[in-house]
């Protein structure tokens, strides 16, 4: 039992080092207004919110959140924080590309953006998984705060 935990253990920090990895790897485009990502991807967003001289400010947003993830995501007291707020990103993520304007293959390469996408949503969905009593506490704790106690 001892084992399969530490086998689990270890694979959630693989799949904690993917999510770094891949929201780290994006922000060269990102925070740089590389064209692909401002045309191929936060600049339809914008003008499908109605917003299109917004897509900067939501392009750098998106980038900030990442950021914050992928810090979070590998420390050790912050890895459940961290993989839900990835798992949040990723889920809009997902959702943009099927229902949006972007499309499932905005770049005409086979939709890997979306798969990478998919692919990083399971692996924050792992770690929520893997570390699931430390999400319950957390969530507990949240809750704490704005449930009372019944009156005795």
């Amino acid at each position: 039992m001892q084992k399969s935990r530490m086998v689990l253990s270890a694979l959630a920090w693989a799949a904690a080092i993917w999510i770094a990895y891949e929201f780290l790897w994006y922000e060269q485009y990102k925070l740089t207004g590389n064209p692909g990502s401002v045309e191929g991807v936060f600049q339809p967003l914008a003008t499908w919110f109605g917003v299109p001289a917004h897509e900067k400010p939501i392009r750098l947003g998106v980038a900030s959140l990442e950021i914050l993830a992928a810090a979070l995501v590998l420390i050790p007291a912050t890895q459940v924080l961290g993989a839900a707020l990835a798992l949040a990103i990723m889920s809009g993520a997902i959702f943009f590309h099927t229902i949006g304007p972007i499309g499932i293959d905005p770049y005409g390469d086979g939709g890997r953006l979306f798969k990478e996408a998919c692919f990083t949503w399971a692996m924050a969905a792992f770690v929520l998984y893997v570390r699931r009593s430390d999400a319950e506490a957390l969530v507990r704790r949240g809750l704490a705060r704005f449930v009372r106690p019944a009156a005795a």
